[in-house]
Order: C-alpha cells, then sequence, then structure tokens
C-alpha cells in the first residue's frame, strides 16, 4: 500500500476513535455508549428497561359477541350431518394488549381501544401474578384508558417522563407483549413528533402522537415507550400498515397523566366541540376555485380553515357559522390551517364563549360560540 494512503487510513482512524471519545463523554447516553458496555456489563438500553420492565403488565380480554346464526343450504347435509348444527348462540372473543402500572395502588394505564367493550379483563403481571381488572373509564377521543387491579397490595410503578422535553433523534425503547410475546423489548428513535392522528386516517380522534421506527406490533397497544433514562414518554397505540409499515406511533406521556387525572376524578373525559367539518384553504387553492366559471362562490384568496359543513343543532349553527365561512383567527390566534383551530378548541371551556374571527362574502366579522361536550361516540 502506497505510504500516502497508509497514512490517511490512520488519521482517519485516529478521528473516528477521538469522536467515539467524545461521544462516550455526553451527559446523555449517545450513538457510542448504545453499543457500549456500561455499569454490570449492560448497554443504557439494558439498564432503561431494568427501571421500567416490572410495571408493565400484558392484559388479556374477552367478550360474548352473537355468533351468526346456522343457513342449511350453505352446507352438503352429509356434511352437516357429521359437524352437526352449531345453532344460535353467543360466543368468547378473546383480545390482548399491554399495559403499565402508574400507581402502587394497581392503577394501569393502558389504550382505550384495547379493553373497549369487552366482559372480563385479566392482568399478568412482570412476575407472573395474575390479578382480574376493573376498567376505570376509558376515552376514545385520545384512546386512552385506566384498569384498576383487584385484590393486589404495592406495585411496581413506572417513572413517567415529560413528553414536551422530547426531540426528534432521542432514544426510544418500546415495552410490551407484541403477537403475546411477553417482555418484548425494541429499539429506535424518536422520528417525528406532533404528528397528527387525522393524516393517519382517524378522524374520530384528536392526538398529536411521537412517531417511532422502534417496532411496535399487535399487542404492543397500551405499553410504554421509554426515554434512554427508563422513564415513560409515551402510550405505544398504533403502528402503519401498508405503505410507510415500520413505522409506529404513541400518545405523549404529559396527555395520558391529565387524562388519567381526569377518568379518576370523573370517570369520563369532556372535549370541547364546535360541531364543523373543515378543510384546509390557501390563497393557490382559492385563486384556482375562483377561476373557475362554475363555482356556486367566491372564497376569499387567503390560508385559514374553511367550513365544509356545519352540523345540525351544534354549537356552531347556533351561533351562525356556515358552510364556506373561512376562520382566520380562534381566540386572537391566527389560524393558517384547521388544526390550529382545533388546537384552540381543546383548550376551550365547555359553555364558555369562543371568539371567532371569519370571512364571509369578502367581509370580516367575529362570532361567538360556546363549545358543548363532544357528544359520545357509541
Amino acid at each position: 500500500m502506497p505510504q500516502g494512503r497508509r497514512l490517511l487510513l490512520s488519521l482517519l482512524g485516529l478521528v473516528i476513535t477521538a469522536l467515539l471519545f467524545a461521544l462516550s463523554g455526553m451527559g446523555s447516553p449517545s450513538i457510542a455508549a448504545a453499543f457500549s458496555i456500561g455499569e454490570g456489563n449492560h448497554s443504557f438500553v439494558a439498564e432503561a428497561v431494568q427501571r421500567v420492565a416490572p410495571a408493565v403488565v400484558r392484559i388479556d380480554t374477552e367478550r360474548s359477541i352473537e355468533r351468526q346464526p346456522f343457513d342449511p343450504t350453505l352446507i352438503d347435509p352429509l356434511l352437516r350431518d357429521l359437524l352437526g348444527d352449531p345453532g344460535i348462540g353467543p360466543e368468547r372473543e378473546r383480545g390482548q394488549g399491554s399495559g403499565v402500572l402508574i400507581d402502587d395502588k394497581g392503577l394501569v394505564l393502558t389504550n382505550a381501544h384495547v379493553v373497549e367493550r369487552v366482559d372480563q379483563v385479566s392482568v399478568t403481571l412482570a412476575d407472573g401474578q395474575l390479578f382480574d381488572g376493573l376498567i376505570i373509564g376509558t376515552d376514545p377521543v385520545t384512546d386512552l384508558a385506566l384498569v384498576r387491579l383487584e385484590g393486589t397490595g404495592k406495585s411496581s410503578v413506572a417513572p413517567l417522563g415529560d413528553s414536551e422535553a422530547l426531540e426528534v433523534g432521542d432514544w426510544a425503547i418500546a415495552l410490551g407483549s407484541p403477537f403475546g410475546l411477553e417482555r418484548t423489548v425494541t429499539l429506535g428513535i424518536v422520528s417525528s413528533l406532533h404528528r397528527n392522528i387525522s393524516s393517519l386516517g382517524f378522524s374520530d380522534k384528536r392526538l398529536d402522537l411521537i412517531q417511532t421506527d422502534a417496532a411496535i406490533n399487535p399487542g404492543n397497544s397500551g405499553g410504554p415507550l421509554v426515554n434512554a433514562s427508563g422513564e415513560v414518554i409515551g402510550i405505544n397505540t398504533l403502528v402503519r400498515s401498508g405503505p410507510g409499515a415500520g413505522l409506529g406511533f404513541a400518545i405523549p406521556i404529559n396527555l395520558a397523566r391529565d387524562v388519567s387525572d381526569q377518568l379518576i376524578s370523573h370517570g369520563e373525559v369532556l372535549h370541547p366541540y364546535l360541531g364543523v367539518q373543515l378543510i384546509a384553504l390557501t390563497a393557490r387553492i382559492a385563486r384556482e376555485h375562483n377561476l373557475d366559471p362554475n363555482s356556486l362562490f367566491e372564497l376569499p384568496e387567503r390560508s385559514g380553515a374553511l367550513v365544509q359543513s356545519v352540523l345540525p343543532d351544534s354549537p356552531a349553527e347556533k351561533a351562525g357559522l356556515r358552510r364556506g365561512d373561512l376562520v382566520i383567527e380562534a381566540d386572537e390566534i391566527v389560524v393558517d390551517d384547521p388544526q390550529v383551530l382545533l388546537e384552540q378548541v381543546d383548550q376551550a371551556e365547555i359553555g364558555v364563549p369562543f371568539p371567532l374571527k371569519i370571512m364571509r362574502n369578502r367581509q370580516e366579522f367575529n362570532l361567538s360560540i360556546q363549545p358543548a361536550a363532544l357528544p359520545g361516540l357509541g
């Protein structure tokens, strides 16, 4: 090998070594630390898992569903005689998910979709103990639920972190029971923050999610997403299937903490709503609309939340909001798109006047709407 090339490779090796040493000296776990041996011959991932794993539980559910009536015309008579007539009646459907203990009296935080419309809940602790679970409350809008263990003493509790302190690129560790495989751990990073759930096709939810490439699979739902320090930063809720598969999403723990407090206090969570369906409007979209000779009305050529429809007997209808109105301010906050308006509505108080500035027929004027409680989702 030529002398110059050998010298260049040696210098490159020194630079890489120095960089790894520098990263290892940082206060928070780094790339170098992730793959190094720490105290007790464990990586920071193992140490984080050891801190929270005793509080991670498996949740098994059962519910009765009506069996479809037997249709004798669909089966050959000889085969029907051999199989017998299944008849009509209920059968048991089983489900499974994960959860995390958030207080020492056996309170488990999980997803609403894990325990909704079930007849029986069983919770298996990390040490194998099995308990019946009592559903304290569910909130379908945020997909969160609380379950209390019955007949248990003091329980291990997961330390809760601060999801507002997260940055894209932070480590993310998912724990739970994917496919029923208990005590499973996967590692990734926080790949995005404030991912609106409506962009994932869930129009009945109000959530800004943590996005991660840590593997989240069926059965992980309700389990914790943990940071490098072993603190819960989110509750795993769904995984992207089809195109874009490999991305998981978690509910920020700060929101989960607020929802759990309301479920403990009231057994339900009330969400303010106006009763409108909105689409985003930009100046470009408005210009294209206005150039169409077949358009029924003219749109203001600016950004905002365009009212596509108003629900009958809703707060919006009672306040005089109409289809085609453009909301440009909400509670003195400029509205560039529907998400800004929805965020302001979430912070509004039920029954307290909520000011909007709208444009209609090129004129600006103010409306006052009193948000009502979002009707139950059934």
